[in-house]
């Protein structure tokens, strides 16, 4: 389909929603490293998760003429347990090695969505894509194996992180059949906070300390409210983007976020990747744009729905 000249200046205003919403996702992974300085990785992810829920409930209120379907639901508690994990493998990974290492590793999620897609979706790839696939994952290898043998099986934790959130993409494409997906995203951010919040209870109930970071520095409280806040904003910005411009048009774009974590890397950390870690990431860019292409040319193209950020 060709644009039109109406369409031009929508695809314009989506494109720039995107490019805005990756260039921030790096900021709070920033915030969130910083963070596992003074409590656990665990904790990071209740307290991220609790303000991301915080900011999205006067979210959910202005949005509300896109709410369709029931908020919380047995498919959104399931989200929101992958969504926990994803964040926990993330942030534990941030804790011990540089977030554009850890990023890039995260982005083979696109390939592991499309090895789930068949026998979950039934959207078969085609030998290409699989192929694209399979070196994608090479691609990831040449990351992990010369960072195993500095950070240890660490480093294998964003890899987890991708398989989560790619199973938590085939979620959300099946609940997203009733439902908005502005209404199961804040039903799965909701049941996250829930599942974090009843963890928390056990814990003190056990005799533990469920919320040392009221004990750390007084900017921590205040970092994890700009966490939430910058999770809120980021939510937006995607919403604004995908209404805007067809999913298969903005997915190559998800791919600057390993420049925004590369660039917040090294000013905040002095972390920079070395030669290997560019050469895989490399091959996983490379796999995971062809992989689009091949969508976009076999006419399977993505609704125009936001994903599921962390």
């Amino acid at each position: 389909m060709t644009d039109t000249p109406s369409e031009k200046p929508a695809d314009s205003r989506g494109m720039a929603a995107m490019c805005v919403a990756m260039a921030l996702l790096p900021v709070g992974d920033a915030i969130s490293k910083l963070l596992t300085d003074v409590v656990p990785p665990f904790e990071v992810t209740q307290w991220r998760t609790l303000a991301q829920a915080l900011f999205f409930v006067p979210i959910g209120l202005v949005m509300r003429h896109r709410l369709r379907g029931s908020i919380l639901s047995l498919p959104a508690l399931f989200s929101g347990a992958l969504i926990v994990v994803v964040l926990f493998c993330l942030i534990s990974a941030f804790q011990h090695m540089p977030i554009a290492t850890a990023i890039a590793i995260f982005f083979i999620e696109p390939l592991l969505l499309t090895l789930l897609a068949g026998p979950f979706l039934g959207e078969v790839a085609g030998p290409r894509r699989y192929a694209a696939v399979g070196v994608g994952l090479i691609g990831a290898l040449v990351v992990i194996r010369p960072n195993f043998a500095v950070f240890g099986p660490v480093v294998l934790l964003p890899a987890l992180g991708a398989l989560a959130y790619a199973a938590n993409m085939i979620v959300l494409r099946i609940a997203t059949r009733t439902r908005s997906a502005v209404t199961f995203q804040l039903g799965a951010t909701f049941s996250a906070a829930g599942l974090l919040l009843a963890a928390a209870a056990v814990t003190a109930l056990r005799g533990g300390n469920p919320a040392t970071l009221l004990d750390g520095p007084a900017w921590a409280m205040w970092a994890v409210l700009a966490a939430g806040a910058l999770a809120a904003l980021t939510f937006l910005l995607l919403t604004v983007a995908f209404s805007q411009t067809e999913a298969s048009v903005l997915a190559p774009f998800q791919y600057l976020e390993i420049v925004g974590a590369t660039i917040v890397g090294y000013v905040v950390f002095g972390d920079f990747p070395d030669a290997m870690t560019w050469l895989g990431t490399a091959i996983i860019l490379g796999s995971g744009i062809y992989v689009f292409h091949r969508e976009r040319r076999t006419g399977h193209e993505p609704e125009r729905r936001p994903s599921a950020r962390r």
